[in-house]
C-alpha cells in the first residue's frame, strides 16, 4: 500500500540527482494525497531530455468513462501488472518514476486509530518509485494524464507495520525502467524485484498527515510516542 507521499527537496537538488534538463518548477509538498498532482519522471516519444512533471495520482484508464468512475486506482500490485486490463498496456508502453523523498504507511492501533509512519532514506535523499501513467481523453477533448504507484510485499522495516510497500527503483535502473524499447515483462522483472533496501528508516509522525487538507512540515514531525522501536 502507498496512500501518501512527500517531496520537499530543493528543485536544484532534483535537477542534479535525476539529471534533468531544466530545474523543475514545483513547491515543497509534505502530504501528497490520491487525486492530487504528484511529481513523475517519464520518457515521451519525440522528446529528448528529462523533466519532472505533475500528473494526477490515480490512474484513469484510457477506455474508462472518466475520473469519477469508481475509486481511484492509486496502487497497482506487482503480481498482476500484466494480467489486469487497466495496467497491462501501460506496463508495456507507459512506465514512469514517481519522485519522492518519503512515503507514509499506517499501523492500526485500535478499532478507529491508525498511527502514521514516514518512510525515507537515512540520508534524506529523494528516490524513485516504479509507476505507470495513462492518458485519458473525454468526448469533449478534455485530457487527463494520470499515474499509479506499483507495490510489492513489504520488506524490513516496513513489514513491521504493513504488508505492502512501493517498489523502489534503484538509481542504476532508472534508465532501464523508462526505456520505451523494453516492452517485454521479462526484461523488467529484475527491476520489479529489487533487493530489500538497506537504507530506509521509518519514524512515527504526527497524525496531522491523516487529513489531506494538511500539507506542511508538521506532517512529518516526529510523534511523541515511538514505542514500536
Amino acid at each position: 500500500m502507498c496512500g501518501r507521499t512527500a517531496l520537499s527537496a530543493p528543485p536544484e537538488d532534483l535537477r542534479e540527482l535525476f539529471r534533468l534538463d531544466e530545474t523543475p518548477s514545483i513547491s515543497p509538498r509534505y502530504n501528497i494525497a490520491p487525486t492530487q498532482p504528484i511529481p513523475i519522471l517519464r520518457e515521451l516519444s519525440g522528446r529528448t531530455g528529462r523533466r519532472i512533471e505533475l500528473l494526477r495520482w490515480g490512474l484513469v484508464p484510457a477506455g474508462s468513462i472518466g475520473p469519477t468512475a469508481g475509486a481511484p486506482l492509486i496502487n497497482a500490485r506487482r503480481e498482476s501488472l500484466t494480467s489486469r486490463p487497466p495496467f497491462r498496456d501501460a506496463m508495456r508502453w507507459r512506465r514512469c518514476l514517481v519522485i519522492v523523498d518519503g512515503f507514509f504507511e499506517w499501523r492500526r492501533e485500535g478499532k478507529s486509530t491508525n498511527q502514521p509512519y514516514f518512510v525515507r532514506r537515512a540520508d534524506k535523499r529523494p528516490f524513485a518509485i516504479a509507476g505507470l501513467w495513462e492518458k485519458w481523453t473525454s468526448r469533449d477533448g478534455e485530457i487527463i494524464e494520470s499515474c499509479v504507484v506499483i507495490t510489492m510485499p513489504a520488506t524490513p522495516p516496513i513489514d513491521q507495520i504493513h504488508d505492502r510497500m512501493p517498489v523502489i527503483v534503484a538509481d542504476d535502473d532508472w534508465a532501464a525502467w523508462l526505456d520505451a524499447r523494453a516492452t517485454e515483462a521479462r526484461m523488467l522483472e529484475p527491476i520489479l524485484h529489487p533487493a530489500p533496501p538497506r537504507d530506509l528508516v521509518m519514524e512515527a509522525v504526527s497524525t496531522r498527515v491523516n487529513s489531506p487538507a494538511n500539507d506542511d512540515i508538521e506532517c512529518i514531525a516526529p510523534a511523541k510516542d515511538t514505542s514500536l522501536f
